[in-house]
């Protein structure tokens, strides 16, 4: 089962990325784990994603595809994929449908955790303490919020309309839209 989870920064798609992959035995796909890996390694790349993340911007859709394409083609991974935080520009989400075309796969839920700037703050406050991740400053917050409403719209629209789109309330407790997903999946 191939699974996508998009919402705002801080709606919970890592935390429902994690569970299903241990209840379906399945791979996460995070890009924001991919970027940082990339920082880590202190590349080009890396270099070029930190200046990108510090002024709240994305990243640029080549560098993501390339990223995403060695794990959708990864046979180990084939129908095992969980999608958290990709595709996030209506290019990537186009890329996708190719990769997965072109290695015989689809997308079989498509969960959107829709979540409020309000919420967003409080978590992404939260999660910078816990965590002390660099991008996690307030107002780096606020331009990923805005900067990811913006670009992903198109991504919405695009989804919307498959019958396997959920929108979920990501301002729900962790355990409540867990309960929502299993839901879903168990259909």
């Amino acid at each position: 089962m191939n699974i996508i989870l998009f919402g705002p920064p801080g709606a919970g798609k890592g935390t429902q990325s994690k569970y299903l992959v241990n209840k379906l035995k399945a791979f996460q796909i995070s890009t924001g784990d991919l970027l940082r890996e990339e920082i880590n390694k202190k590349s080009d790349i890396g270099t070029a994603i930190t200046n990108d993340m510090r002024d709240g911007n994305f990243i640029s859709d080549d560098i993501v595809n390339k990223l995403i394409e060695k794990l959708v083609y990864d046979p180990q991974k084939k129908n095992k994929l969980i999608f958290d935080g990709y595709p996030r520009s209506l290019s990537q989400a186009k890329n996708l449908e190719i990769l997965l075309k072109n290695s015989n796969q689809k997308i079989d839920l498509i969960l959107f955790l829709n979540a409020d700037k309000g919420t967003i703050l409080k978590r992404l406050e939260k999660r910078k303490i816990i965590e002390n991740r660099s991008d996690d400053e307030s107002e780096t917050i606020l331009r990923r919020y805005e900067t990811y409403m913006k670009t992903t719209q198109p991504v919405l629209n695009f989804y919307s309309e498959n019958p396997n789109f959920k929108e979920i309330d990501g301002g729900l407790e962790i355990e409540e839209i867990t309960k929502k997903i299993d839901n879903f999946i168990n259909v």
